[in-house]
């Protein structure tokens, strides 16, 4: 029998920039005949209770799920881990005879279908935020990526700003909303825009100046702490992560491998540059606003607009310029050949809003679209 295990007398060195990457999914629960949004107390409190399975956490409202995948080394196991979590949620949502919608906003349900979540966060987001947060009836996609420490993030965060444009227009899954078509492949976005505590943050420069920043934005009343910081791009508050919340909820699974794999590379090759001390990109705030908006707007379907140039350009060659700026990285990292496979079905297959629009068109029926994305969001998860 030995004695009990001695504490090291060192802490673990920090995980490098990008050493590790986890993705949460947040999906719509619906009832699998009528494809109606449907709220579900049994689930939610099941998940409150962290009696809905180990990765499945309740949202703000009861039309909702979230599910977090571990912290994952290879895009191999973080495949794997979103085939689980995405199964797992299934299961908790079939508990109460419901299945899961994994696209950001529903094709014909509105907010007024919904109900918030009994529990003292989401009361107090309510209390705070009124309407905004009580018609919050958008799901989305977070990718946390390993980071050394809060200087280390600010200086990829601050280098990252003009490719979240292009990150998002490939992950669309958002272009109805409350019944409506709204010409948009990202609505959410759109939705997003409201918020005075959303959208891509402007440079910081230190991690000095980042704390700044936050402790401005809690005395002012507008967040309770870094957690309510729903900015594109942030330093997690609970983990030593960079966490990317532009994405759209990707319909097919691989969308989403595809969306965390260019993430964790661009924050690799981010850090390494700023460990150079190269220079920062100037980008006007306005031109990456007009570049979000555009991204929002067409997805890969036209042109997207490149915010440091400031010129429109083919959003297939925008796409293909991102990967070849990170090709010697994912190349590095074995990553390159997966990368290439996954971008392949994207342009075969397109973003999720392009494939609602084009089911909406070829059947007239809002259910058709719904069943569609229940369909292909579940494929390949058993």
């Amino acid at each position: 029998m030995t004695g009990p295990t001695t504490p090291p007398t060192h802490p673990p060195p920090p995980t490098p920039a990008g050493g590790t990457v986890g993705v949460e999914e947040e999906f719509h629960l619906v009832d699998p005949g009528t494809l109606a949004l449907t709220p579900s107390t049994t689930v939610v409190r099941a998940a409150l209770a962290g009696a809905a399975g180990e990765h499945v956490h309740a949202e703000i409202v009861t039309t909702q799920l979230e599910t977090s995948t571990g912290i994952c080394s290879t895009l191999a196991e973080l495949r794997a881990q979103l085939v689980a979590t995405r199964a797992e949620a299934a299961a908790a949502a079939a508990r109460d005879g419901l299945v899961v919608l994994a696209a950001s906003t529903h094709p014909f349900g509105t907010w007024r279908e919904q109900r918030i979540t009994g529990a003292p966060r989401y009361e107090a987001m309510v209390e705070r935020w009124g309407g905004l947060a009580d018609r919050q009836d958008i799901c989305g996609c977070h990718v946390h990526v390993g980071i050394p420490d809060v200087g280390t993030a600010v200086a990829v965060m601050d280098r990252a700003r003009p490719y979240l444009p292009v990150l998002l227009a490939m992950t669309g899954s958002s272009p109805f909303h409350d019944g409506a078509d709204t010409g948009y492949e990202s609505w959410r976005t759109v939705w997003w825009s409201l918020w005075p505590n959303a959208g891509p943050p402007e440079p910081l420069g230190s991690e000095q100046r980042f704390r700044e920043v936050l402790d401005g934005l809690v005395r002012s009343g507008l967040v309770e702490d870094g957690r309510h910081l729903y900015w594109e791009v942030r330093p997690s508050a609970r983990w030593p992560t960079l966490e990317f919340r532009l994405a759209d909820v990707c319909t097919d699974l691989d969308a989403a491998v595809l969306h965390a794999a260019l993430v964790r590379s661009l924050v690799r090759v981010l850090a390494g540059r700023a460990e150079r001390a190269e220079p920062l990109p100037e980008v006007r705030p306005e031109l990456l606003r007009a570049a979000r908006w555009r991204a929002a707007h067409d997805g890969l379907r036209g042109e997207l607009f490149d915010p440091v140039r400031g010129e429109p350009t083919a959003a297939r060659d925008a796409v293909e310029a991102l990967v070849a700026e990170l090709a010697d990285d994912l190349r590095a990292h074995g990553e390159e050949d997966d990368v290439d496979a996954l971008l392949d079905r994207l342009w075969a297959h397109g973003t999720s809003a392009t494939r609602q629009r084009d089911t909406w068109a070829a059947t007239g029926d809002r259910r058709a679209v719904a069943a569609a994305v229940v369909r292909d969001g579940a494929a390949g998860t058993g």
